[in-house]
């Protein structure tokens, strides 16, 4: 495997920091990471001083934005509404947005040849990214790196942190990487969809005329799955997710408790459902507007750019890689490097559930599985409340978060915040 250390780059005005949308100081711009290939980055710097750790934000989709989502939905200084976050977590660390794979947000690829079609390829590019941002940002050379990833950001982040650890050790990538923390992560996606039935049955969101139903396309998927007929794999999976729109009426996937409006999900096509799913979050509709508007005016980015335009592209040349598990690549994290590894998981998530998240932890194959398995579970407490759980041996971490899904930083912002100082090694 052959990673490039040449580059070119583009970007707008100076590498220091620059008044941004929002309060802070920030930079922006683009790293070609292959010719026809570029890739855009937000970088918020850490409001008490840069010698904070740096984190790296993954968004999931694959084609969902960390500088739109990640950024506005979840844990960035302002809000969709640019009203300011008090959870921000720029008050603790300096936050990297990435928008990847090429053709996700803000980044962009000249034809569609460009666009990723593995796992690799998208590691491969982020690890070249990483190294030309070092070289605009050498001031983040000597301080601890963290990838925080959610969804389809997890299994990215998997691969990405392997093959940056491989670097570092070539010496071909100069900084302390200290961990990984794969949320709500797309790991092991089977895991998922077989434990969708039984966790809506035992939600009391479905009868059990209901779980047959799920079930029945679920086995089919994973038939697909043994049969290494990805592509086929990653259709069922859409007809499963379809046949539970169906028989709940619509029921969110990423929060089970969110309030949803019923409807005959029959009128719609099982690919536009399942891309939607998996690529937008909610409040697309004003955050494509922000992004398309005030932020691309105050970046200044390149008129010809729309965000999420190339986005359904991207999730469409993934398509034969979608369903293929990585949980190979976390045994590897755990025996080959000295990182930490924190897996987390709303409990109230759906598209990827915490029963299925814990199946292909709980078999991971490595050299402390059995002391990890015969360590206590602990209470995550704030004000004496419960907000979660941690179970936790050598360097791999579980978090459960209570009262959240699939967005933890939106849906209990104060349990993500607890846990990324853990996480980080925070000082206050």
């Amino acid at each position: 495997m052959r990673i490039y250390i040449l580059f070119t780059l583009s970007f707008f005005g100076l590498a220091a920091g620059r008044t941004g949308v929002g309060p802070g100081d920030q930079d922006w711009g683009y790293v070609t990471v292959r010719p026809g290939a570029h890739m855009f980055y937000w970088l918020y710097h850490n409001t008490r001083t840069t010698s904070q750790p740096l984190v790296i934000w993954l968004q999931g989709g694959p084609g969902a934005s960390s500088t739109g989502y990640g950024n506005f939905e979840e844990i960035g200084v302002l809000d969709v509404n640019l009203n300011v976050r008090n959870t921000t977590w720029v008050n603790h660390v300096n936050v990297l947005f990435i928008d990847n794979p090429v053709g996700t947000g803000f980044s962009y690829v000249d034809h569609s040849q460009y666009l990723t079609s593995s796992n690799t390829e998208i590691a491969i590019d982020l690890v070249t990214f990483m190294a030309k941002f070092l070289e605009i940002h050498p001031e983040f050379k000597h301080v601890p790196l963290y990838i925080v990833s959610e969804s389809y950001g997890g299994k990215m982040a998997a691969e990405f942190a392997l093959l940056l650890d491989k670097a570092i050790k070539h010496n071909l990538i100069d900084v302390p990487f200290k961990g990984v923390a794969l949320g709500d992560s797309w790991v092991s996606p089977i895991d998922s969809v077989l434990t969708w039935a039984p966790f809506l049955l035992q939600t009391g969101m479905v009868d059990t005329d209901g779980y047959e139903a799920i079930n029945e396309y679920a086995q089919k998927t994973k038939a697909a799955l043994d049969a290494e007929d990805f592509e086929r794999a990653t259709t069922l999976w859409g007809q499963t997710e379809y046949v539970i729109l169906d028989v709940t009426g619509n029921i969110d996937f990423y929060n089970i408790l969110y309030k949803v409006y019923g409807y005959d999900i029959r009128q719609k096509s099982t690919v536009t459902i399942s891309c939607k799913i998996m690529v937008q979050l909610r409040d697309d509709y004003s955050l494509d507007l922000l992004m398309n508007s005030v932020v691309k005016e105050t970046l200044g980015i390149p008129q010809h750019v729309v965000w999420g335009g190339q986005s359904n592209d991207v999730f469409q040349h993934l398509y034969g890689d979608f369903m293929k598990p990585v949980t190979s690549v976390v045994e590897r994290l755990l025996n080959e490097t000295d990182l930490n590894v924190c897996v987390f998981s709303g409990v109230l998530d759906l598209i990827v559930d915490t029963p299925g998240t814990l199946d292909w932890v709980e078999r991971l194959q490595w050299s402390g599985a059995e002391k990890w398995h015969l360590s206590e579970r602990s209470q995550l407490t704030i004000d004496g409340i419960i907000e979660g759980y941690l179970k936790e041996y050598d360097h791999l971490s579980f978090y459960w978060i209570l009262r959240s899904g699939h967005m933890v930083p939106t849906d209990n912002p104060y349990a993500a915040l607890k846990m990324l100082k853990a996480v980080t090694n925070y000082k206050d």
